[in-house]
């Protein structure tokens, strides 16, 4: 059982250095092509490190600078590296979404549509040429030339170009399955199309930019995050450049090269060469889960979301309900219930029919009839029954007053026994079906919403998290009750109206919480324009997708909880990274500060905690390894920090003791080793 894991492991391993190998060598050009001032600018603690790096080699040929000239020019490349190597990192995050990028862009490239004139005729015009509200007709073997709405016909469509699934979807004029996506392709019939979006707003083209993250904008966190890194970046500036008068004033004077080095150490280099890098790389997890978002904005805002809205249907529940138990009438075995069961669903095609064929199938091995043997009834809308004619024998199951009638018989005249059940079972919140064979009751039915496998596991891993669930339904309080309870939601809202949504949400954020849903529908629409995460379905209305800040290309509406991973993911490697960056500098301010000022001040050399072989050789050390430790970290910002379930105190203190003492510990052993090698090798 357990020999194929090896092998599974070893295949992924294999795919991520395939991948890997064709990612970093153009990864390596965009990393000196990003050396222009212009895309610096973006990153400024990255930019200062430039300019420092730019002062360095100046410096490197000044005469009387106070250092030797090999030392110099090691802090200048090292210096350079950095900047190198945060521009890797990003390039590298970058490049990730790239070839899916191309291969969109290749399958519209070319594409031409079908465009209504005036008088109702047709022209032929570039895919690219089509605005907001123009009207195309698209034929079987056809692309969609954009985004759009149906407003006549019935079609298979082939999305496999955008969402990766190859089993055609049915899109259809009015209700709630009318929006199509450019770039995928009609397998049969004909659609007449209103485009709803211009050139550039497609869902394919924010796909790309994400993807490419061209038109990435920073996050409110990221803003704020850059904030504090240029406050950190001017305090240390002003320190390192008062620490010249002070060594002036007791006799002795620093080189300049060692400040400028200096300043580089202590700034927060780590997280300002990694920041980009971690945003791109939370954007890219979010695309290849098929979720496009309009804003950074939004996949941060599922990381703080502290409620969860969830349709009951198709998200807690299957789509539709399912045979969960037969029980059956007195006098009747439960062998004979389960035959007159199967036989007289055989010609149901609902899912519920089909679900009672599949559930009696793993019961029990029953010999059934072939097609041709029998004459089926099919469910019907008007009858409520199906079942089939057999060897003269009627086999008949449907909704309770239905079967009652089709036997001859009152409510009132409904064994003491078989009522109770029927009771029960609806008093549950489940459907009860009755089974009869001519006009003898056999038992009942039991359909049931089932709660999807591992749907209680989940909401409980996100109450650790502090985040609450809130399933909403249009069942009566005492069905939604039962169904909540089983699936382990915090809280019901049941009955639930497009106005019912709306209060609930806004109730929700006048207490200070940020708030998640999503829909599909029209009536949807306001709720996911008022949530903080409003994710709508690809196969929803186009009032749903043009409300919501996200939309599931799978349209799965289980993704909402993938999501709110997500975001968690990319909030807590953003703080984690941020933690040990700044832990690192105090290992090296007792790296670099002793050395500087051990000739001025010999006091100080019981601060040279790591015994360091000489001022140039600490220098040079801090410097290297703060290069270094941003390569190191890379796959930690792509990848991202995997967030457990647990509470806040908890992350927060594990956060602290990995990443706050590991920032601390690593930089001391990795300064020591560095400075061990840098003199073996006779650097310094």
């Amino acid at each position: 059982m357990n020999m194929p894991i090896p092998e599974v492991k070893a295949s992924h391993s294999a795919k991520d250095q395939t991948r890997f190998a064709a990612l970093w060598r153009p990864a390596l050009v965009q990393a000196f092509v990003k050396l222009d001032p212009r895309q610096l600018k973006r990153a400024p603690v990255m930019l200062v490190v430039a300019l420092t790096a730019i002062l360095t080699t100046a410096l490197c040929f000044a005469p009387g600078n106070g250092v030797s000239t090999g030392v110099a020019a090691q802090i200048a490349l090292w210096l350079w590296f950095t900047v190198l190597f945060a521009n890797f990192a990003e390039a590298l995050a970058e490049g990730r979404g790239k070839a899916r990028a191309d291969s969109l862009k290749a399958g519209s490239q070319g594409l031409t549509a079908q465009r209504r004139k005036r008088d109702g005729s047709f022209e032929s015009v570039a895919a690219t040429a089509l605005r907001k509200d123009d009207v195309v007709r698209v034929v079987a073997g056809e692309m969609i030339p954009g985004d759009g709405e149906v407003l006549e016909g019935i079609a298979a469509v082939n999305e496999a170009a955008i969402t990766g699934e190859s089993a055609p979807v049915i899109r259809e004029s009015g209700g709630d399955r009318s929006a199509v996506t450019g770039n995928t392709r009609l397998v049969s019939d004909w659609l007449l199309i209103r485009i709803t979006s211009n050139p550039g707003e497609s869902t394919l083209d924010r796909m790309i930019a994400l993807v490419e993250g061209a038109k990435r904008q920073k996050t409110p966190n990221e803003i704020a995050l850059d904030i504090l890194l240029i406050g950190l970046t001017l305090i240390f500036l002003i320190v390192v450049v008062t620490l010249q008068p002070f060594a002036h004033f007791a006799g002795g004077s620093l080189p300049l090269i060692f400040l400028a080095a200096l300043l580089v150490t202590l700034i927060p280099t780590t997280i300002g060469g990694l920041l980009s890098a971690i945003g791109i790389a939370g954007m890219d997890r979010l695309v290849r889960l098929n979720v496009i978002a309009r804003s950074g904005r939004a996949v941060e805002a599922a990381g703080d979301v502290h409620t969860l809205m969830l349709d009951k249907t198709g998200t807690i529940t299957f789509g539709n309900r399912r045979c969960s138990a037969l029980h059956a009438a007195q006098g009747v075995t439960a062998k004979e219930l389960g035959e007159g069961a199967l036989l007289a669903s055989l010609a149901d095609d609902t899912a519920e029919g089909k679900s009672i064929v599949e559930y009696l199938r793993q019961l029990h091995d029953f010999i059934e009839p072939s097609p041709g043997q029998y004459q089926a009834i099919a469910f019907s809308a008007e009858t409520r029954l199906s079942g089939i004619d057999f060897q003269q024998r009627r086999y008949r199951k449907g909704a309770v007053d239905a079967v009652l009638a089709f036997v001859g018989m009152q409510r009132l005249d409904l064994p003491a026994a078989l009522a109770r059940e029927v009771e029960r079972i609806a008093q549950n919140g489940g459907t009860p079906l009755l089974v009869c064979l001519d006009k003898r009751l056999l038992g009942v039915i039991h359909l049931k919403d089932v709660v999807k496998p591992g749907i209680r596991e989940r909401f409980a891993e996100l109450r650790k998290l502090g985040i609450r669930t809130v399933m909403v339904t249009g069942d009566n309080p005492l069905t939604a009750a039962a169904i909540a309870a089983e699936a382990g939601v915090d809280d019901v809202l049941a009955e639930a109206t497009p106005e019912k949504k709306l209060a609930r949400i806004r109730q929700e954020q006048n207490d200070g919480r940020l708030v998640a849903m999503c829909g599909d529908g029209a009536n949807d629409a306001p709720a996911l324009a008022q949530a903080d995460v409003g994710m709508a379905m690809n196969d929803g209305t186009q009032a749903a997708r043009e409300a919501a800040n996200m939309v599931d290309l799978d349209s799965d509406p289980t993704k909402l909880l993938d999501v709110v991973q997500v975001g968690k993911e990319l909030l807590v490697t953003r703080g984690a990274l941020t933690t040990f960056s700044i832990a690192n500098d105090v290992a090296k301010y007792f790296a670099i500060l002793p050395a500087l000022f051990a000739a001025i001040y010999p006091q100080l050399g019981v601060l040279n905690l790591m015994h360091l072989a000489s001022p140039q050789s600490a220098i040079l050390s801090a410097i290297v390894f703060n290069a270094l430790i941003i390569i190191v970290l890379i796959p930690l910002a792509l990848r991202g920090v995997r967030v457990q379930a647990a509470s806040a105190a908890h992350l927060l203190r594990r956060n602290l003791l990995i990443y706050g003492l590991g920032g601390i510990i690593v930089p001391f052993a990795g300064i020591k080793l560095i400075d061990l090698l840098l003199n073996a090798l006779h650097l310094v």
